[in-house]
């Protein structure tokens, strides 16, 4: 609800947004995604590494991936090339992949936590039967950032869900396969969302001959 210029009481006050970076999240920029990696292996944050590269790879919004499971990652003794969770969001499924660094990481993670198919991934400190709530997943990313000289102001936990769906989509301009990873229902908010514009379009025709 904005506030209205004849509104007596609204004189002199500052806007909800003063000041602040309004809109969609920058996606984080492959050596940005590596000097983040290399800050969190230097400083032996073994979780936030397995956190910041499931982040990467599952594309999932903060609030299923604070939730994630051990055994929705786990088979035997290894972790799954392929998992599945649904969205709270939308109520349907998405798959990831995790890659083999993401896959190094979780591992080292999880001999550490230890806990059984049933625990979270991610426990809270204050609750080792909660899992990580999403406020403490979003100061996290603000530290990670600020670690390599970004501005927290213009990244956030969505940068993580977008980074990879807009790498892949600048490699193949193919909006289907990332509309699929990120489960969104429709395509148009996958353009939305990667922040498709008419030059990105126009781009794609011209290099399309029929």
């Amino acid at each position: 609800m904005g506030i209205s210029q004849y509104d007596p009481a609204a004189r002199g006050r500052s806007a909800w947004n003063a000041g602040r970076q309004v809109g969609a999240k920058r996606a984080l920029k492959v050596r940005q995604i590596w000097a983040i990696r290399f800050f969190l292996d230097r400083e032996g944050r073994m979780r936030d590494r397995a956190l910041f590269d499931l982040a990467i790879d599952s594309k999932l919004r903060g609030c299923d991936l604070v939730k994630l499971k051990i055994g929705t990652l786990v088979t035997g003794r290894e972790i799954r090339a392929r998992a599945m969770v649904t969205q709270q969001k939308t109520g349907r499924p998405v798959q990831f992949e995790i890659t083999s660094d993401a896959r190094t990481s979780v591992l080292a993670w999880l001999e550490r936590r230890g806990g059984s198919v049933e625990d979270f991934v991610f426990p809270s400190r204050a609750d080792p039967n909660d899992h990580l709530s999403t406020r403490q997943y979003a100061r996290l990313v603000d530290e990670w950032v600020t670690a390599i000289g970004l501005r927290k102001e213009e990244y956030g936990t969505h940068s993580l869900r977008r980074t990879k769906a807009s790498l892949i989509y600048k490699a193949t301009g193919n909006l289907r396969a990332v509309q699929i990873l990120l489960g969104h229902t429709k395509i148009e908010n996958t353009v939305r969302y990667l922040g498709v514009d008419v030059e990105d379009a126009l781009e794609l025709a011209e290099h399309t001959e029929v």
